[in-house]
Parts: C-alpha cells; sequence; structure tokens
C-alpha cells in the first residue's frame, strides 16, 4: 500500500510553519511603515522642501 496519509501531514506541517513565520504583527506593522506610510510622507517632506506649500 502507498502511504498517502504520511505525505498530506508532511504537507499540512509545512504550510503551518510559513504560516506562522509570515503571520508576525512586527513584520506586518514594518511593511506597512516602509511601503505604505513611508512614501506619503517623504513625498510631502520633498515638496515641503521645494516650496510647494509656501504661500504666494
Amino acid at each position: 500500500m502507498i502511504k498517502k496519509k504520511k505525505a498530506s501531514r508532511q504537507s499540512n506541517m509545512n504550510t503551518s510553519i510559513k504560516q506562522k513565520q509570515d503571520d508576525s504583527p512586527n513584520r506586518k506593522k514594518f511593511a506597512l511603515i516602509l511601503f505604505g506610510i513611508g512614501p506619503i510622507v517623504l513625498v510631502g517632506w520633498f515638496l515641503f522642501v521645494q516650496g510647494f506649500f509656501d504661500p504666494l
């Protein structure tokens, strides 16, 4: 007989290990700051330095 149950257990274990590594809250916060809020702040700072927000 072929041991199919053993193969399915290994695949389930591998996916659960990968999910635990990727679900870190600190990693999600870092990604949000780096790719979400960071560019907005940098563009705002650049426009401020260039005089975009100065009154006429």
